[in-house]
């Protein structure tokens, strides 16, 4: 259904993984879409290409995250190019995982760009669009369900990230509530993108901790944030949504 034609939506991170399926599932339902990126330009000149193919307008800007500087430009330059902006996607992430906090060879370094990225950097993104966005809009963000169910060592500070960003996006949901601009946090389970380098199967552990013991496919992931998009999530705002396989059941 395109229940979103005439709407303009940025997604961060767009140019791989989830990101893409986001992207693409917007532009079916009719929205022009805006994607970031950090690095890979050619991988997010075919994203474009491909929602021209489906008949949108597409764009995709350098920008990094990580400096929050870089956010008010960076809607500035939608708004200039698109004329409104109707939907944010935060999608854009780092998924530094595998040390416990009293390692004494953890990354900290590391750490703290994650910290920049997940949380500063989508604050930022948050504020700016705010500012301009039309009324009715829509602000979903990427989180994990790990920030509700850790369930294994070595996530602290990852899972930390995206617990941080739940609470922001109910406070935000409060301050804008009065333009009925709805934001929203999906909380995926493991899913088997390139955010996941070199793991190229679920462990049976993991999967036995989920009341379906199977991978999220990205393309149900992107339905949800098309779902919350469109005119039929109205009235859902502040909500946490799990899309997991029950790993927080």
């Amino acid at each position: 259904m395109k229940n979103l034609t005439g709407k303009v939506a940025l997604v961060t991170g767009g140019s791989r993984g989830l990101g893409v399926a986001i992207a693409l599932e917007l532009a079916e339902a009719g929205a022009d879409v805006v994607i970031t990126y950090s690095q890979s330009a050619q991988k997010a000149k075919d994203v474009v290409s491909k929602i021209e193919a489906l008949g949108q307008r597409g764009l995709a800007i350098q920008s990094d995250q990580g400096d929050t500087t870089a956010a008010a430009p960076l809607v500035e330059q939608v708004v200039k190019e698109f004329g409104s902006l109707d939907i944010l996607v935060n999608n854009a992430a780092l998924a530094n995982q595998g040390s416990k906090i009293d390692d004494p060879n953890a990354d900290t370094d590391a750490w703290d760009r994650m910290w920049q990225v997940n949380v500063l950097g989508v604050i930022s993104t948050i504020r700016a669009a705010s500012k301009v966005m039309t009324n009715g809009g829509r602000i979903i963000s990427i989180g994990t369900g790990l920030a509700t169910l850790v369930g294994v060592p070595g996530v602290t500070e990852y899972a930390a990230t995206k617990a941080a960003m739940v609470g922001y996006s109910k406070g935000a949901a409060r301050d804008l509530g009065a333009r009925k601009i709805t934001v929203n946090v999906i909380q995926p389970g493991i899913m088997l993108t390139d955010m996941q380098a070199g793991i190229d199967d679920v462990p049976d552990f993991l999967l036995n901790m989920k009341a379906i013991p199977e991978a999220v496919e990205i393309e149900d992931v992107a339905a949800a944030v098309s779902f919350l998009s469109g005119p039929n999530a109205n009235n859902i705002t502040g909500a946490v949504l799990d899309i997991n396989g029950g790993w927080t059941a």
